[in-house]
């Protein structure tokens, strides 16, 4: 029996029996940008630490609505509580009847307001003046110091402990030495209320570089940006919200040291006003000082609610 063995055919000259190869692809274009430059990487960190990425889609009113809501409702909680505290004082005096130079009724302290404006505005004109003065020198100097222990962190350990000790001070200690060495002018108020408008507005601002988020940080560092840039485009932005916090409690306090150096010496103002009206046992006539340092206190806090939607206008009220 004959066997018949297939054999493979030859090849042809020039073909081949491997399967067939892809062809080569060539390669593609490099897709990745350049990288950016210290310089660019650094500001694009800094847009978005001041402004935080937004939902797309959202019914959540915008956020200029919300404060504007929000301050609507701070004026009528604070004109309800003003209401019910007069309404406890006067009640106060209608069930006790104390002698009106112990306690006067609100309608005795409006009847002196008007009878005593002629000399209350006055003076009245003298303290907001000393409030304004020492207002924009404190935040100056409260700016400058946190912005100085913010660049050099070595100095913050030198510098808190030297502020930590003179905010321990009490200001009824040092106000008599204030007035010595100012005088009974203008100069030794605005030095006092200074003095105690610096502390939270240097304390809460420092808190608040010392605070910035690490990564942005390392991020900021690892494109070569400086010391000062770093400082100015993601610190200080990422700061804003607790210098708001100090301006507030600073434009709520800065009555108190102009009130206290006109109580030590001084020749006009409300704490003026008030020293001699206590003196003759004119209750009235201080409750009416009182009510205008007061009605001071909260236009500056109001003032520091406007300047806030002003220098944060992407944050929510209750992220501040």
């Amino acid at each position: 029996m004959a066997v018949f063995i297939a054999e493979r055919p030859p090849a042809a000259a020039g073909t081949t029996t491997e399967p067939a190869r892809p062809a080569a692809v060539p390669p593609l274009a490099s897709a990745s940008p350049a990288a950016p430059s210290p310089a660019a990487a650094t500001r694009v960190v800094a847009q978005r630490v001041a402004t935080p990425a937004q939902p797309a889609a959202s019914r959540t009113p915008p956020a200029s609505s919300r404060r504007r809501a929000s301050g609507r409702r701070f004026v009528l909680d604070l004109a309800l509580v003003m209401v019910a505290l007069v309404a406890i004082w006067w009640s106060v005096v209608l069930v006790l009847a104390p002698e009106p130079f112990l306690l006067p009724g609100p309608d005795r302290v409006v009847l002196a307001l008007i009878r005593r404006w002629g000399d209350l505005w006055p003076n009245a004109l003298v303290t907001l003046t000393e409030i304004l003065f020492g207002l924009v020198t404190g935040i100056l100097a409260g700016v400058a110091t946190a912005l100085f222990m913010g660049y050099v962190p070595a100095a913050s350990r030198v510098v808190t402990p030297f502020v930590v000790v003179l905010q321990s001070m009490p200001v009824f200690a040092i106000a008599p030495v204030l007035v010595l060495w100012f005088g009974f002018g203008l100069a030794s108020k605005i030095v006092m209320a200074t003095v105690i408008i610096f502390f939270p507005v240097a304390s809460a601002f420092h808190d608040g570089i010392e605070r910035t988020d690490p990564g942005l940080l390392d991020l900021a560092r690892l494109y070569g940006a400086g010391r000062a840039r770093t400082l100015a485009l993601i610190q200080v932005p990422a700061a804003l919200p607790a210098l708001v916090t100090g301006l507030r409690m600073a434009a709520a306090v800065a009555p108190i040291g102009a009130i206290v150096g006109e109580w030590v010496g001084a020749s006009s103002g409300l704490g003026l006003i008030m020293m001699h009206a206590n003196a003759r046992m004119q209750t009235d006539v201080m409750f009416a000082a009182l009510a205008l340092v007061v009605a001071m206190a909260v236009v500056l806090r109001l003032a520091a609610d406007l300047l806030a939607d002003r220098l944060l206008p992407w944050l929510d009220e209750t992220d501040r």
